[in-house]
């Protein structure tokens, strides 16, 4: 018995020992036909890297050094664009496309390549399924699709005001500072995916929600953010005060129920204006700017 244990384990590292000795011998034949390829069509190769780089090293000098002003020379900023800004979005980039193929299994050209059939295949559920979910279930549905929206766009709106996004991408939409209701949709594409319709899609693409709860959120977020933008502190309906100030000032006020900027303390000027008074619902039909006005100002 110890005897075929024995020649069981002996087998077993001949094998393997076969397989590597194969690894070694196939990746010499490839570094060897590699290198000896570059040997005989060295000149060629290098005379058309030469004539490439000829037509467009120009213009990625230009665009180095525009970069390079950009960031005023400052190396950090510098080093941290290359070795960890550029590199983060490049994963990003690849693996939020396959992410997509993964979740909706679309576009058929990247899904039809899948390696292992039946695995990471799309688990939203069935969306457009004859039963109707619970009202209870909706209930929490709704409850999850309100927290993350209030997490993706408070950072993210955070993010198209720092310096470097906010003039090519967020001033678009800050070109109202005394907002209207159609242009709560108004902004630069990128903001549109990254602060407007992501933080509304995830909940429901991480739950598989049914269409008709898809529907109903899609429509309570469009209104909401119908309101908040339309400049009228309407009878019953949510208070716009607090995006209004945003518009208004541009730093405060970043998120939708104002939950992470009183945890990041970015309502501090907020809660000391008539505005902060003013941020209820309205139950009466008198316009709380008669009800609390604005302080009086100061004779200079």
């Amino acid at each position: 018995m110890k005897g075929d244990t024995a020649y069981s384990t002996t087998g077993e590292q001949q094998k393997q020992q076969g397989k590597l000795w194969d690894s070694v011998k196939t990746t010499a034949f490839i570094l060897g036909t590699g290198g000896l390829m570059f040997a005989a069509f060295r000149n060629s190769v290098t005379w058309h890297l030469q004539k490439f780089w000829g037509a467009s090293g120009d213009f990625w000098q230009a665009q180095w050094e525009r970069t390079h002003h950009l960031l005023g020379g400052n190396e950090w900023s510098i080093f941290l664009l290359g070795t960890a800004v550029v590199p983060t979005l490049v994963y990003w980039c690849f693996n939020g496309l396959l992410m997509v193929a993964d979740v909706t299994g679309k576009p058929n050209f990247i899904t039809r390549y899948r390696i292992q059939l039946g695995k990471n295949d799309p688990w939203r559920g069935h969306p457009c399924r004859q039963e109707l979910p619970t009202f209870h279930w909706f209930l929490m549905e709704l409850c999850i699709f309100i927290l993350l929206e209030e997490i993706l766009f408070y950072y993210s709106h955070r993010l198209v005001h720092h310096p470097l996004l906010y003039k090519s991408i967020h001033k678009q939409h800050h070109e109202w500072t005394a907002p209207v209701g159609v242009v709560s949709l108004y902004a630069h594409p990128v903001e549109h995916g990254l602060s407007n319709m992501l933080p509304v899609l995830v909940g429901p693409i991480i739950l598989g929600s049914h269409v008709a709860s898809i529907m109903v959120w899609l429509c309570l977020a469009i209104l909401a953010t119908s309101i908040s933008h339309c400049g009228y502190h309407l009878p019953f309906l949510p208070s716009p005060e607090f995006h209004d100030f945003h518009h208004l000032r541009f730093n405060q006020c970043y998120g939708v129920l104002g939950v992470l900027d009183r945890l990041h303390g970015t309502d501090t000027l907020f809660k000391q204006t008539k505005a902060y008074e003013r941020h209820c619902v309205l139950l009466s039909l008198t316009p709380l700017t008669e009800s609390i006005p604005d302080s009086p100002k100061k004779a200079k």
